[in-house]
């Protein structure tokens, strides 16, 4: 009788540490999801630091467009396509499938 009991004594703490260690690894917030969740807690520290890189970068740009005039003109000239008081333009037109160009003299290409 004593040996029996002690048999379904341990058959059951068996089993409930069986059902513990899997709630304990596949529950809500269990192993598993802390992995998940360390990974993505990775992922968005990455992220912030690329992010503070870039506002870093814009900062500097900020400072040179406020204060650097040709770093303005050079913005000017390649993003905005300005040109200064004192260039000349030159417009090219092709013809016929003609690859040596020549100038327009001034005239608007069509």
């Amino acid at each position: 009788m004593i040996q029996n009991r002690l048999k379904w004594s341990v058959l059951g703490g068996a089993f409930a540490l069986t059902v513990f260690l899997f709630v304990i690894l596949f529950s809500d917030k269990g192993l598993v999801e802390l992995s998940r969740l360390k990974e993505e807690e990775q992922a968005i520290k990455e992220k912030n630091e690329t992010v503070a890189r870039d506002n870093v970068e814009l900062y500097q740009v900020i400072e040179r467009l406020q204060k650097d005039p040709t770093y303005i003109e050079w913005v000017a000239r390649s993003e905005l396509g300005m040109i200064g008081r004192d260039d000349v333009v030159v417009i090219f037109q092709r013809t016929n499938g003609n690859k040596n160009a020549q100038p327009s003299h001034g005239k608007q290409a069509p």
